[in-house]
């Protein structure tokens, strides 16, 4: 078994194995499971980094073996410079999730977890799948535990948010379905993504594809106007639940415009592109403004979110090489610093059973060593240099400005506005006298909450002070990816 392979049903088996044991009397060695399938999970994962070759744009780790050959679909993995630090997110992220759940979730412990591990594992496979239908059956299939991770452990309006977040993505990726099918008929008969990018199509055809996929991927981003799903689901999300969908879920539909639209239609993509950076601004600024009146902590981080994955847009769609490799290192920082976001969150939620900005008030006082963590992750929410949040955002901003510098400066003015509904948050929820007796009585982080957070924080800060070999990776794959978008794929 390949490399890959085992990133993707290492923690499935684990999951699998969870989901068998069954019964909420063995919690604690469910919780000791899940630990140590999510570690394994994420160390065979590691040798990806050591054997990656940064000088070639090609696809590495290669694995192809017949699925349903009838239809000549394959089972075809493989990853690049773009795809590769997504699967080491994706297996860290889930062993932060798994310490997170271990006091917070007392019921249904093993489907919890099980849940978690099976949907990271489908999520790598996402990131590594070169074949159409398999990258459909993966991206549609990780709808599932994240459809019971909301539907079961939830808030009161669980099943509300379940089925818009299901029928939302389900929705957009029909058109997503039709376009693979009229591809699978141009090409001869083949779901190879990589053959697909250098198929030449027509432009009418180029324009339907990017619009069948931006039906699937703005989404799943969220891109404005299509974002409304989004808040409602981070408020009723368990922690877990809201970590995992901003810090990887959220990046399918950003990772689907670098491997689909962009590439298979690139005229299209370049035809459209103005529209593409309107609904990127609109969604940095106006999506900002609308976080600034929010009363909820998930609410306010969730519009946050949407504003940050802006900046992924906007870079990837000004074409030129500082904006596609700012984008994906927005993408790999947001992961970092929205989970972190979100797991503070369930830090409080956990001791005073609410998410309003107005239950708390001089958290500081009671919780110094949390608040250290808090104030880490505020400031690099907020793109403060020498924390993750400010690589990416820097460089989509000077790859704006080299392309047109009025853009550019609509982007870096727009940073005012997370700076402020971010600043505005934490002055009311951490600083000042305590406002009563719930947070007199908060107890600071044990050492489990200081490990999880912890992690976080050394990634966000290594990110941020040592970015090389974050770009590193990428940066050969980039370069070979703009030439290949910038050609004329019109027959």
């Amino acid at each position: 078994m390949g490399l890959l392979s085992l990133a993707i049903w290492t923690p499935i088996f684990f999951g699998a194995v969870l989901l068998a044991l069954g019964r909420d009397d063995q919690a604690r060695v469910v919780r000791w499971v899940a630990l140590i399938g999510s570690i394994i999970s994420l160390l065979v994962t590691l040798p990806l980094y050591s054997r990656f070759d940064r000088a070639t744009s090609a696809m590495q780790f290669v694995e192809k073996a017949p699925w349903i050959e009838r239809f000549n679909v394959n089972y075809h993995l493989g990853i690049d410079g773009i795809s590769f630090w997504f699967v080491l997110l994706t297996a860290f992220i889930t062993v932060i999730v798994v310490i997170s759940a271990w006091e917070a979730i007392t019921e249904r412990v093993n489907q919890y977890m099980g849940a978690f591990l099976i949907l990271s594992g489908l999520l790598i496979g996402v990131f590594c799948a070169l074949d159409g239908i398999l990258f459909y059956t993966f991206f549609e299939a990780t709808l599932i535990p994240m459809y019971l991770i909301i539907g079961i452990w939830g808030g009161p309006n669980k099943i509300y948010a379940a089925f818009k977040f299901f029928l939302y993505t389900l929705l957009g990726s029909l058109l997503m379905l039709v376009a693979l099918v009229y591809l699978y008929t141009t090409s001869g008969g083949s779901f190879d993504i990589l053959a697909w990018h250098k198929l030449p199509l027509g432009g009418t055809a180029q324009t339907l594809l990017f619009f069948a996929f931006f039906a699937a991927f703005a989404v799943k981003v969220p891109m404005w106007p299509v974002h409304t799903w989004l808040p409602d689901v981070h408020v009723e999300a368990p922690t877990g639940g809201s970590a995992v969908l901003a810090a990887i879920m959220l990046k399918l539909g950003a990772y689907g415009f670098l491997r689909f639209s962009m590439p298979i239609a690139p005229d299209a993509s370049h035809e459209w592109a103005w529209l593409m950076i309107a609904l990127s601004l609109i969604a940095v600024i106006y999506v900002g403004l609308v976080a600034m009146v929010q009363q909820d902590m998930k609410k306010l981080v969730a519009y946050s979110s949407v504003a940050h994955m802006g900046f992924v847009t906007l870079g990837f769609f000004i074409f030129n090489d500082l904006g596609v490799a700012g984008g994906i290192v927005q993408m790999i920082a947001h992961g970092f610093v929205s989970g972190a976001m979100f797991l503070c969150i369930g830090v409080l939620y956990d001791r005073v059973h609410s998410r309003q900005i107005a239950s708390y008030g001089g958290v500081v006082n009671t919780m110094p060593n949390f608040t250290a963590f808090a104030l880490l992750f505020a400031m690099a929410n907020c793109g403060l240099p020498a924390t993750a949040g400010f690589v990416g955002e820097w460089m989509v901003i000077l790859g704006a400005v080299k392309a047109n510098f009025w853009l550019g400066f609509a982007a870096a003015s727009a940073l005012i506005f997370g700076a402020a509904y971010t600043l505005w948050m934490f002055k009311r929820v951490y600083l000042g006298p305590v406002v009563n007796d719930d947070v007199r009585g908060l107890t600071d982080i044990n050492a489990r909450e200081f490990l999880m957070l912890g992690l976080l924080a050394a990634a966000v800060l290594y990110m941020g002070i040592y970015p090389k070999p974050f770009t590193d990776v990428m940066n050969v794959t980039v370069a070979d990816f703009l030439k290949h978008v910038a050609v004329s794929k019109l027959n």
